[in-house]
């Protein structure tokens, strides 16, 4: 069975850090690049990391570039996304899929930066 399944969200106080595991299971996911999304209140989806099969190359948003670090452990199929510098806007449930995507989407983890 193929799943995705995100945690470490919470409430965080602008100026402060989380970080976020996606846990991949059912699919060869240490040949995949895999990928962070994030979708705030009343907004699209969009995407936020991306990080090789290997580990080695990644990519990231404008907006999130600089405080943001995607990583993975093959071994255990999970990626992280270490979140610094958290600011209001980076409120959002967060998501991770494969690349290319599977047609569905995990629960999410929600992150909520408030004073």
């Amino acid at each position: 069975q193929v799943q995705l399944v995100e945690s470490g969200g919470g409430l965080v106080q602008p100026g402060g850090s989380l970080r976020l595991s996606c846990a991949a299971s059912g699919f060869a996911v240490s040949t995949y690049m895999m990928d962070w999304y994030r979708q705030a209140p009343g907004k699209e989806r969009e995407w936020v990391a991306r990080i090789f099969a290997s580990g080695s190359f990644t990519n990231y948003a404008e907006s999130v570039k600089g405080r943001f670090t995607i990583s993975r452990d093959n071994a255990k199929s999970t990626v992280y996304l270490e979140m610094n510098s958290l600011k209001s806007e980076d409120t959002a449930v967060y998501y991770c899929n494969r690349y290319p995507p599977l047609p569905f989407w995990g629960q999410g983890t929600q992150v909520t930066v408030s004073s």
